[in-house]
């Protein structure tokens, strides 16, 4: 087992046991889903591009689809240090906004 590196605990906000808070968001199918290929396409763009900036930002770690065709479609894990920011850069998906997907947020404690 490798040693504990206090250096790079604190590089990345790290706790005595290498581990952090970060906000995970359950995507769900919305009630709003279109039906138009073509304003599907450009939502799921429009989602695409999203996850880029936030990723981009340094707010996004992870973030993708589930495999199945179930109502729950993917998931993102946010680095930031509460729900509230985390509903913030949620609220600025376009396939949130346009009621195609919904989230549920919960705190998650994971390795830094």
């Amino acid at each position: 087992m490798p040693e504990f590196d206090k250096e790079r605990a604190l590089k990345y906000g790290a706790d005595k046991y290498g581990m952090r808070k970060y906000v995970m968001a359950f995507l769900k199918r919305g009630p709003n889903r279109p039906t138009d290929p073509d304003k599907s396409n450009e939502l799921q763009r429009s989602h695409l591009d999203n996850i880029s900036r936030m990723a981009e930002a340094g707010k996004l770690v992870v973030a993708g689809p589930f495999l199945d065709n179930d109502d729950l479609r993917g998931i993102y894990i946010f680095n930031v240090s509460s729900i509230r920011e985390a509903e913030e850069l949620t609220n600025t998906d376009p396939a949130i906004i346009y009621g195609s997907l919904v989230m549920e947020l919960k705190e998650w404690y994971g390795s830094a």
